[in-house]
């Protein structure tokens, strides 16, 4: 029979004893592997995803929101329920159905897909909540169940990708609502416009919302910061859900700022290709930081100067309860790191396939008898929404009795592991400019014989 913690041992702040115990070692040592294979995973994205590059901070965060958790944060314990340990358990079979149909996924695609790094950090957030769900029971005691720890875990999940299907459908929406708030701005300040789809003519030039993604970029930044700052900066409820709740428009806001100040630019005849547009775009990052910071701290302030909080006492510890779910939590993730390692051994990494690129321009002539070519002035400006350097557009016109008649046709290529097929299929032309002379006509069936 293994013999209990002695309360003493198992308070928060308290004995060693309690850290050096195999009970406990074992799962803790394994949860950080777990989350070293992840951040693994997760890296490609971190590093070459703008919208992602918060999360090369998230390991440092993570350990911040621990810190808080354990030293300022509420001091709650859970008692020792048979829910709870269903909860522990069902959070652990989730997480492992989650990584496994992730993990197919990998071994098809490759890690770079959008659904298998989704899927690591899932699983990392949902076996985190089952590791605090058990190290602050009250037979256990070692942490504190509150906010900071949950928030710890959860922003892993802000660190990866959406589904690219998902993803399109938010950047459609921030794309075409932008560009109509902006129109009418426009309208109210008494400048001649018309929104054709996602682009808006003005009188000297025409601006296109091409890409919403430094809408979404924003969004999930704000979202992440605000999070991080309920967790790390206030402590009363109500201020953590004015923060969190406050992002998301913070972010939209501010992105319509942007694209009426680039409009209003243009319309004074400024070139907006080039500084403008990546100046501003980074502006909102750092604005929607700033401004959330310091919300936060007025909200720390109020509260401050408050009413007056009773912090909840440290509440006993049960030494006679049983330990069963560190043996069960020691076992769930010695099963998630294994799958894990058995997924990112059997999965073939693309990143070391060498491949010449193609010749775009040889791929698509230059010259055609009865039709006009012209080839896009700067394709490049693409690069960063369908992250390749490998673009060319050329449009070809051929005028008749008939009409006019335009076909444009741009190539991009990406080197194995650069992208997947997914984030690829989302740049086609009527996903990227939905409304403005796009559309998608239906083709019959195939029919074998």
């Amino acid at each position: 029979m293994i013999p209990p913690l002695s309360p003493m041992e198992t308070s928060p702040g308290g004995g060693a004893a309690a850290w050096t115990s195999w009970r406990v070692t074992a799962p803790l040592l394994m949860l950080g592997a777990l989350g070293v294979m992840v951040s693994a995973i997760l890296w490609p994205q971190w590093r070459h995803n703008p919208e992602f590059f918060h999360g090369l901070f998230m390991p440092v965060l993570f350990a911040v929101l621990l810190y808080e958790s354990r030293r300022h944060g509420t001091r709650r314990l859970l008692p020792d329920s048979q829910a709870l340990s269903v909860t522990m358990i069902a959070l652990m079979g989730i997480g492992l159905l989650i990584f496994s149909a992730g993990g197919l996924y990998a071994l098809a695609l490759g890690w770079s897909h959008d659904i298998p790094c989704l899927a690591a950090a899932l699983e990392f957030s949902a076996f985190g909540l089952a590791t605090l769900i058990a190290l602050s029971r009250r037979s256990v005691g070692l942490w504190w169940f509150n906010w900071p720890a949950l928030a710890a875990f959860g922003l892993w999940t802000l660190c990866a990708p959406l589904p690219p299907g998902l993803w399109a459908r938010l950047m459609w929406k921030l794309q075409m609502g932008v560009t109509t708030a902006v129109l009418d701005t426009l309208h109210i300040l008494g400048i001649p416009a018309v929104q054709q789809g996602n682009i808006i003519e003005l009188a000297r030039t025409s601006v296109g919302v091409e890409e919403a993604g430094y809408g979404v970029r924003s969004l999930v930044s704000c979202l992440f910061a605000g999070v991080f700052l309920s967790a790390s900066m206030v402590r009363h409820s109500s201020s953590r859900l004015i923060l969190i709740a406050l992002s998301a428009p913070l972010a939209v806001a501010l992105n319509y700022i942007r694209s009426l100040l680039l409009n209003l630019l243009a319309n004074k005849g400024v070139d907006i290709s080039g500084s403008w547009h990546d100046i501003t775009g980074f502006a909102i990052l750092g604005a929607t930081a700033i401004i959330l910071a310091a919300f936060a701290i007025i909200l720390a302030r109020v509260e401050k100067f408050g009413a007056r909080r009773t912090r909840s006492p440290e509440q006993a510890v049960d030494a006679s309860a049983p330990k069963g779910s560190l043996i069960a939590l020691t076992c769930g993730l010695g099963l998630a790191v294994s799958i894990a390692l058995i997924f990112i051994v059997a999965s073939k990494p693309v990143t070391g396939i060498k491949r010449a690129a193609p010749d775009l321009e040889a791929i698509l002539p230059s010259m055609t008898q009865g039709w006009q070519v012209i080839s896009a002035p700067d394709p490049l400006r693409f690069s960063e929404v369908l992250q390749t350097d490998r673009l060319i557009q050329r449009d070809y016109v051929r005028v008749d009795a008939d009409g006019t008649t335009q076909v444009t046709v741009y190539l991009a290529y990406w080197a194995p592991g650069q992208s997947n097929p997914s984030r690829v299929a989302i740049h086609t032309s009527d996903g990227c400019w939905p409304g403005d002379g796009w559309s998608l006509l239906p083709l019959e069936p195939a029919q074998a014989r």
